[in-house]
């Protein structure tokens, strides 16, 4: 499954619209409303987790933004939790930027997150899911 944070500004002349709602009909995604404030006539606004297959997202995302919805990412980060890595390296297989990779003399998995540059496919992999995707609520990309 393919998830992202989003933040939607909704102009006033579409506040009426099910916009949100046709995401799930048409589009077999589901989401999550955290935050909205949106009145008939006003400017809306709506901090919401979409998740769904990474096509459908993206078509979902490029229906909004035809009706003229503003959408935004908050920024994301991916983080490992070393409590439950098992080391296995599934991750490193599928990191297209290094970030993680098997050390040559400990033979651990290490992970630089300066280099990760957020595509999830190590989430993905993760057979214990020590991979988590992290949103940084207080960072949201305006």
């Amino acid at each position: 499954m393919y998830k992202r944070m989003l933040v939607l500004r909704f102009p006033p002349e579409i506040t009426d619209q099910p916009l949100v709602c046709s995401l799930s009909r048409e589009y077999d995604l589901c989401f999550n409303i955290l935050k909205a404030t949106i009145f008939p006539g006003q400017e809306g606004l709506m901090v919401l987790e979409i998740s769904g297959y990474k096509k459908q997202v993206q078509e979902g995302l490029r229906y909004l933004r035809s009706k003229g919805v503003a959408v935004k990412s908050i920024a994301q980060e991916i983080r490992r939790n070393n409590d439950i890595c098992i080391q296995c390296g599934a991750c490193t297989a599928m990191c297209p930027t290094k970030a993680l990779y098997i050390d040559d003399e400990s033979r651990e998995v290490r992970f630089v997150p300066s280099e990760c540059k957020g595509c999830e496919l190590c989430v993905a992999v993760c057979p214990v899911r020590a991979m988590e995707i992290r949103f940084a609520k207080d960072k949201v990309l305006v």
